[in-house]
């Protein structure tokens, strides 16, 4: 789970490194290096010490949903009928284990959950909604709303410099 409690320290040059990788995580260490008139060990170190920091959680390749086949995209609210800490950790331990959850929060509102689903197409999602996730014991009420356009996605994080 998310710890948004921690905050790391960026200079200046952590900063810049950081804006550039989450552009193009193909940049290489010349070519980071280059742009900001260092040499590449430095910048080596740098990006080293913010992986080992927890704030680069991982490098990969954003796929287009629609392309590998994923032609729905929907935000699926989900409320429990207990609210105690076992079946809290219950229905998180079980929707973490589901491949067509692309993320889950835990929210605060009219709702307990959020989930992010890509699914084929309706078919797919009415299987994923009765068979996997009516399966997890103790959810009182499921609504689901479908993306008809996506206007905007963004996957950086804006640093001030």
């Amino acid at each position: 789970m998310e710890n948004f409690s921690h905050k790391i320290e960026l200079d200046n040059t952590d900063k810049k490194i950081l804006e550039m990788l989450q552009e193009d995580a193909n940049f290489t260490n010349k070519e980071i290096a280059a742009q900001l008139g260092l040499t590449i060990t430095p910048v080596y170190e740098r990006i080293k010490k913010l992986k080992r920091s927890g704030i680069i959680k991982k490098t990969i390749t954003i796929i287009d949903p629609k392309k590998a086949g994923k032609n729905i995209l929907a935000f699926c609210n989900v409320s429990l009928k207990e609210h105690t800490l076992k079946y809290i950790n219950k229905f998180q331990d079980k929707i973490v284990r589901l491949e067509e959850v692309q993320a889950c929060y835990h929210i605060a509102g009219q709702y307990d959950y959020l989930l992010t689903v890509y699914a084929e197409d309706m078919d797919e999602y009415q299987n994923f909604i009765t068979t996997k996730l009516a399966a997890i014991e103790n959810i009182a009420h499921v609504q689901s709303s479908f993306v008809m356009k996506e206007i905007k996605k963004e996957y950086a994080i804006k640093i001030k410099i």
